[in-house]
């Protein structure tokens, strides 16, 4: 320890120990280097006081107690600067307030003005030092205002790029528009605390705003922590509040007063989901007082949203150089602009992971810059290799958990899906019915993918915004992820042994192969989720056959106990086989495959005969002409989706056993975009117990079967957006229990069936795009039930002479909203 030296040397070494440490950081982490910079001013224009008083305290032997303060001061700085080195990205913001306050401190203890020659002497220091008139001290800092920030914003982000569009959208909606609370929302490592304060040192916003508080909350927030720290001035005495509603008040009566002469802008950073309570004491009645949030979270409650994109590829490659490559032209390597391009393509236009990645490469050899491409190449993620950046998106899993663990759980699920692909909502319904007991209509899903949506872990997209509050059709919804957030996903779920994990994620897209996939004995897995994904490399042939060299095919694996099995795969190969051990999933209730490359046949669907559990199977993009090719009997089956699928006709006209025997409990059937369906199969008519039948985007479709009136049990029936259906049977008016009949965007319909008053308990009624319907028939005055009919401005005009007999109708002109791009 220093006090050990004697005298005036200790205070001389801790002195230089800082000294050092600040030189050192500031040259090694460009983060710290302005107020680094800054501090090392500070340190040199007191050193010539520091020498006097070594000089005093050696020639007049002074009592070493006012010594030992100054010298405590120097050592807590020193470590400071040596942990603010070792801290985490989100960590920045706390230590960079912490060096101010030690700089402000050694300003004020030896009263050094910058731009006047104007100091105190060396005795009055001392005399300072005596009373404990210097009081900074870094292991001092209590925990409830650690990371909180100053009342002053921090200083201007030494570097941005990628902001001037939204700085420029914020300072409108708060200059010009007027709003009041604006929430800046992103996942985390985005740059929203960037954002953040560079909108406080905007010149304008400056001009705008007399007064700019800054406050970082953190978890868990600390309501009295945050309104002292904002209100803290050094000529007044921080206030004993009793209660949080008496600081809120307060705050308020100190707003109304700061407001006198101008206006106020309150920046709250790192909101937390949970939060609202805190946020709802910052809604202000007065309307100079204006507050900016940044959170991964929305809070609609208390303000609008303003969603902070990733960074384009040119900002990307901007932030990536400024973090890698020496701007002082020091490196001895300067990478290759194509190099660069492919490094920088793997941090998916996230700041962090371009900051983390760069900082890492940051003037190292040519070597160490092509090894970690060629890992990144081979499928490594970067969350795998980079701590700051897994530890800043792990916070927000940490938060599911404190909230609701069912929410972690299907995020985690998210990473079954291949990367940079649409994930549709009703296969997450499908699967989260089966493993979670949650509703099988997807109410329950749907609610959670919001809730994952507002946290930013995931976008939940809907192609047309009108779903049916009824019978809860999802078909248009589907859910996007950001690459790196699923990489965690996967990270998270490997951390266990594979007989221990809950999810078991194969990927075979990659060169490489898991490593136990070419033990001799297969590790046994207990997981309840199983997703394979299969490249172009792979054959689903089975060993015995000959393939090519080349090609992966699949081996005996021991996975017993699955209830969700997910198949993705991409290949060229004209036919995809499904793989013998699904016989042995005992368990396994649903069943998702899924071709993400160009329309193959789908085979060996026998090995699904003896699952006795199987309740859902979704296909999409195969062609399936075999599916019924087979003596399997699919007992338990509840729900079938075929998606962009081919040959339907032919799988069912083809079946070797009645469809009621094998179908036998089938409730609800779905089929979209499958363009070459011309009719449906007359014998989806004797499924007695069916009490769903969506058929959606099917152009070639020409008409139902008139055998259809035998599904006395169906509730919902939808034929929409099939544009050659030009009539119903009439038979649709035995379907007593039909609650449901959506037939928008039949646009060649030209009539309704006579028998349609037979529908007596039919509630809702969609017809919109239907411009061959030109009236309807009588007996729709019998619907006596009908509450509501979905329709446009020439389809309404339909209903006018039966309103009378219809006492509870509700007519509704909607206009449908369609996202194009995702479309």
């Amino acid at each position: 320890m220093a006090l050990a030296l004697v005298g005036g040397a200790a205070l001389g070494a801790a002195f230089q120990g800082l000294l050092t440490a600040v030189i050192k950081v500031s040259k090694k982490f460009a983060g710290f280097h302005s107020i680094l910079k800054k501090l090392e001013a500070t340190l040199e224009r007191i050193k010539p006081y520091i020498q006097e008083m070594e000089r005093l305290n050696d020639e007049l032997d002074r009592p070493r107690m006012e010594m030992e303060k100054l010298i405590q001061i120097l050592q807590d700085g020193e470590k400071l600067i040596q942990d603010c080195s070792r801290c985490y990205c989100y960590q920045r913001i706390g230590y960079a307030n912490k060096i101010k306050a030690l700089d402000a401190s050694l300003l004020r203890l030896f009263q050094v003005d910058m731009h006047a020659q104007v100091s105190r002497d060396v005795e009055e220091i001392l005399a300072i030092l005596k009373s404990n008139g210097c009081n900074w001290n870094y292991r001092g800092v209590s925990d409830e205002h650690e990371n909180l920030g100053s009342c002053n914003a921090p200083g201007p982000p030494e570097f941005m790029v990628g902001l001037d569009v939204p700085l420029k959208e914020l300072k409108r909606r708060l200059c010009e528009d007027g709003e009041s609370r604006i929430v800046i929302r992103a996942p985390g490592g985005c740059g929203k605390t960037t954002l953040a304060k560079g909108l406080c040192h905007d010149n304008q916003v400056r001009e705008y705003f007399k007064h700019i508080l800054y406050a970082t909350v953190s978890r868990p927030p600390n309501l009295i922590a945050i309104i002292t720290k904002l209100f803290w001035d050094e000529d007044e005495q921080v206030p004993k509040f009793q209660s949080e509603e008496d600081a809120a008040n307060q705050m308020e009566l100190k707003l109304n007063k700061k407001e006198e002469s101008g206006a106020v802008l309150l920046v709250l950073d790192d909101v937390w989901c949970g939060s609202e309570s805190l946020l709802a004491k910052f809604k202000f009645r007065t309307s100079k007082s204006k507050v900016v949030v940044t959170s991964r979270n929305e809070f609609p409650e208390f303000g609008s949203t303003y969603d902070l994109e990733l960074l384009n590829d040119d900002d990307a490659m901007a932030l990536f150089r400024h973090s890698a490559i020496p701007q002082n032209g020091s490196c001895n390597y300067t990478p290759t602009d194509r190099l660069v391009k492919k490094i920088v393509g793997h941090c998916k236009g996230l700041p962090l992971a371009l900051e983390v990645v760069g900082r890492s490469l940051h003037g190292r050899p040519v070597e160490i810059w092509r090894s970690r491409l060629k890992k990144l190449s081979e499928g490594q993620s970067i969350v795998n290799s980079e701590t700051d950046l897994r530890k800043c998106l792990q916070s927000s899993l940490d938060a599911l958990n404190d909230e609701d663990v069912m929410l972690k759980e299907c995020f985690m699920d998210l990473g079954s899906f291949p990367e940079d692909q649409e994930i549709p909502a009703t296969a997450l319904i499908d699967m989260w019915a089966e493993l979670y007991n949650l509703d099988k209509d997807g109410v329950h899903a749907i609610a959670n993918l919001h809730k994952l949506s507002s946290q930013t872990l995931l976008n939940l997209a809907v192609t047309r915004n009108d779903a049916s509050e009824i019978d809860g059709w999802y078909s248009d919804a589907i859910v996007m992820q950001h690459d790196l957030l699923r990489d965690l996903a996967i990270y998270e779920s490997k951390q266990e042994l594979i007989k221990e994990r809950k999810r078991l994620f194969v990927d075979f897209t990659g060169s490489k192969l898991p490593e136990w996939w070419t033990e001799k004995e297969q590790p046994r897995s207990s997981a309840r989720l199983v997703s394979i994904s299969t490249g172009e490399m792979f054959s689903s042939s089975q060993g015995d056959l000959q393939i090519p060299e080349t090609e992966v095919h699949w081996c005996n694996m021991q996975i017993p106990d699955p209830e969700v099995l997910i198949l993705n795969f991409n290949q060229t190969q004209k036919k995809y086989k499904l793989p013998e051990f699904i016989k042995q999933m005992d368990k396994l209730k649903v069943l998702i495959v899924t071709n993400y490359g160009i329309a193959v046949e789908l085979t060996n669907f026998s090995v699904l005969g003896s699952l006795s559990n199987l309740k859902r199977i979704r296909l999409e993009k195969v062609s399936i002409p075999t599916l019924c090719n087979t003596s399997m009997v699919l007992k338990n089956l509840e729900k079938i989706s075929l998606v962009m699928c081919y040959k339907i006709g032919q799988a069912f006209a083809s079946s070797t056993i009645q469809i009621t025997e094998m179908l036998a409990n089938l409730r609800e059937i779905n089929i979209d975009y499958c363009n070459d369906l011309v009719e449906l199969p007359e014998g989806f008519c004797d499924l007695v117990r069916l009490n769903k039948l969506s058929i959606s985007n099917c152009p070639k479709l020409s008409a139902l079967p008139e055998g259809i009136g035998k599904l006395a049990n169906l509730e919902v029936l939808r034929l929409r957006a099939c544009a050659w259906v030009s009539k119903l049977p009439d038979s649709i008016g035995s379907l007593h229990k039909l609650s449901f009949l959506d037939i928008t965007g039949c646009v060649r319909l030209s009539e309704m069936p006579n028998r349609i008053g037979g529908l007596r308990d039919l509630r809702e009624f969609h017809m919109r795009r239907c411009p061959g319907l030109c009236e309807l028939p009588s007996s729709v005055k019998d619907l006596v039930d009908l509450e509501s009919v979905i329709c446009d401005e020439r389809t309404v005009l339909l209903w006018e002479s039966f309103k009378h007999f219809l006492p509870n109708l509700t007519l509704s002109v909607r206009e449908e909203s369609i996202n194009w791009h995702l479309l």
